[in-house]
């Protein structure tokens, strides 16, 4: 069965995920399940889009130290498809009826959440390259 297409080609939020998660060391986009995901080696570290109801989130890989605490922000919850595996889902909060918009996103949490995924699941020489700029 084919996964429906959960963003419009160009949709704003995901062109800005897509600016951050490819400014690292060779990551790279690839298309599963409908949704952008962004890989560091073969691992995901960033998927768009963790439910239909809610496209505009990532999902992500937390630090283990970190996964309590984000779970206690109502923003965040363990998706059902890649909850069991450790990975967290963030709401960036652009999908209700209170007419946010890309400048109310909290982007500075948005770089922390994938900067810190990237590194949990990216190669040796992949975090020597980031750590050096």
């Amino acid at each position: 069965m084919e996964h429906p297409i959960v963003h419009d080609a160009d949709d704003l939020f995901v062109e800005r995920v897509r600016r951050i998660c490819l400014a690292y060391p060779e990551a790279v986009e690839t298309f599963g399940h409908g949704r952008p995901r962004f890989k560091a080696g073969s691992r995901v570290f960033v998927t768009v889009g963790s439910e239909m109801r809610i496209p505009h989130s990532i999902t992500f890989t937390p630090a283990e130290e970190e996964r309590g605490a984000w779970l206690e922000d109502e923003r965040f919850w363990s998706p059902k498809y890649d909850g069991p595996s450790g990975k967290l889902a963030f709401d960036a909060g652009l999908d209700g009826d209170d007419g946010s918009t890309l400048d109310d996103v909290d982007w500075a949490l948005i770089a922390e959440l994938i900067d810190t995924s990237y590194r949990q699941v990216a190669l040796k020489r992949q975090l020597r390259a980031l750590d050096a700029r």
